[in-house]
């Protein structure tokens, strides 16, 4: 991907051509960017089982220029029997990353869909979500061509899966990870779909379909009650923003990290970096990325058990205090403590002008791994990620949200230009953010050149177990050394590594005209008319 897509109808983009290709024709028969964005949302969960699923929880923000967009809080809680007592009772000191006992909280995406269709409807939506989710279960039941990323992460993760209750049977070929350009059917969850398009997502959690879920739940060893399932809403919550020159960045609020994403380039933009792609702006930026996580681990989690405002890490002095810390030519000695994840972004702006900007995921790569039977669902993992001891907002307790890395991203130009824009990849989605976002707003670069040029990640992420400073080997070699002077631990990774993030991102420009990116690390991409 080597160049910007242009159009003037309406333009979406996403991770798997599939999926941009199902939003695409949505916005041609007259839907409107929230319903191509779940078409394509849909539309993942089948062809990208491996990154995302209707199992696991989705994040929004939609809007126009000139207004202050909606978000919409999908995201889970812990079940009612999820406690540290249970995991005690099997001898555990912390939370399995697979199998039934990492599947303990509910699933919000589906809830999340409902959410915005309803505020969809008020700004021009008419179709049907039987019309939304169409190509999504017809790619389930016809079959879809299995992607590199497919068959590699399946080989890789296949020993600690296949014993996990009904992995094996859905997504492995005779035992083995299934070939790059196999076809992969997934009947169950077609029918699951469709079943969706009649009854609506309240059958998710308040219905038919429900008491399937919590049945075949139940009979794997989940702690997800039907009761739980019930209680599952999704929530319209009002965006964290922070304002620099010219923008007005958006971001999702806790139990997610976008406020690490708003901090990041807040910070950046104080150090007073003229120049992209030398060691001040890689320095810099890295820099920026350790503070706000130091921000983010110390305060992010439940927003109902956090003790602190994350605004308050927005306000000018307070970002003014944290970007004194940094140092122009020394690296501070990290790590902090990884996290990971596997997710997926996708965008959408109609002709209109209304843009939605969606995250959602399952945590790791295919979630928790349980597979339930009567309707193909991929339950997520994300409540591994709570805490068995100690205090704050990431220990868990029935009906607490999960600490989410998932953060989609929305801005607004003071000369009337607006962008979405967001990332898959754990700790590397605020820093792939504010690669992109700097080259592209800071330093004037094409929007396709800011995704596609190399990339660098501080921390762990999807498919990395290291915590160094990685840098795709396209850095020219003197910068790659500054670094190393400057402290940074650096590892050089492959060009193209899919560990740096499944990028994208939409402009409308005042005129009306779009401008589309995708990412050429994922087997996506951004398409108008």
């Amino acid at each position: 991907m080597l160049n910007t897509v242009r159009a003037r109808r309406g333009m979406v983009t996403s991770p798997h051509h599939l999926a941009s290709e199902a939003g695409l024709r949505v916005l041609r028969e007259g839907g409107n960017a929230v319903e191509a964005t779940l078409a394509m949302a849909a539309a993942l969960a089948v062809v990208y089982p491996h990154m995302t699923a209707i199992g696991g929880d989705g994040f929004w923000l939609i809007g126009a220029p000139g207004e202050t967009p909606v978000g919409i809080d999908a995201c889970s809680r812990a079940a009612a029997a999820a406690t540290p007592e249970l995991y005690a009772r099997s001898g555990l000191s912390a939370i399995p990353q697979r199998g039934p006992l990492a599947a303990n909280t509910t699933a919000g995406t589906v809830a999340g869909w409902g959410e915005a269709l309803a505020l969809s409807a008020g700004r021009g939506g008419r179709l049907p979500l039987s019309r939304l989710l169409e190509d999504a279960a017809w790619h389930a039941r016809n079959g879809f061509a299995v992607t590199a990323s497919q068959s590699q992460l399946t080989a890789e993760k296949r020993p600690e899966l296949a014993d996990v209750p009904g992995f094996a049977d859905t997504f492995l070929a005779d035992g083995a990870a299934p070939a790059t350009g196999a076809t992969m059917k997934l009947p169950a969850l077609a029918d699951t779909l469709e079943r969706l398009g009649r009854e609506g997502t309240e059958s998710f959690y308040r219905g038919p379909l429900a008491r399937d879920i919590a049945h075949d739940l139940a009979a794997a060893g989940s702690p997800v009650t039907q009761d739980d399932l019930a209680g599952c809403r999704a929530t319209r919550v009002a965006p964290l923003q922070v304002d620099l020159p010219g923008v007005r960045l958006f971001n999702f609020p806790p139990p997610t990290q976008g406020l690490a994403s708003l901090m990041i380039l807040a910070l950046f933009s104080r150090l007073g970096v003229r120049e992209a792609e030398g060691f001040a702006h890689l320095h810099g930026l890295v820099e920026a990325t350790k503070q706000a996580f130091l921000v983010r681990d110390r305060v992010v989690g439940d927003p109902d058990a956090m003790s602190e405002d994350p605004r308050t890490f927005l306000d000018p002095a307070v970002l003014d205090r944290l970007a004194a810390r940094i140092d122009p030519a020394r690296a501070l000695p990290w790590p902090v403590p990884p996290s990971a994840g596997d997710t997926v972004w996708l965008g959408a702006i109609d002709g209109e002008g209304l843009a939605a900007s969606f995250i959602q995921s399952i945590y790791f790569e295919f979630g928790s791994g349980v597979v339930l039977p009567q309707t193909g669902i991929v339950w997520q993992n994300r409540g591994s990620s709570f805490a068995l001891a100690g205090t704050g907002p990431r220990v868990l307790a029935p009906g607490r949200k999960p600490f989410h890395t998932l953060n989609p991203a929305m801005a607004s130009f003071a000369d009337g230009r607006h962008m979405v824009y967001g990332t898959m990849g754990g700790e590397g989605q605020p820093q792939t953010q504010a690669a992109l976002f700097s080259r592209y707003a800071f330093f004037g670069q094409e929007l396709q050149a800011a995704i596609t040029a190399p990339r660098w990640l501080l921390g762990r992420t999807w498919g990395a177990e290291t915590v160094s400073l990685k840098l795709e080997d396209r850095f020219p070699p003197e910068l790659v050394a500054a670094l190393r002077a400057a402290g940074h631990d650096v590892e050089m990774v492959p060009a193209f590594d899919a560990m740096m993030g499944h990028a994208g991102a939409i402009v409308r420009r005042p005129d009306g005209t779009l401008e589309g990116a995708g990412d050429p690390r994922s087997d996506g991409a951004a398409m108008g008319f």
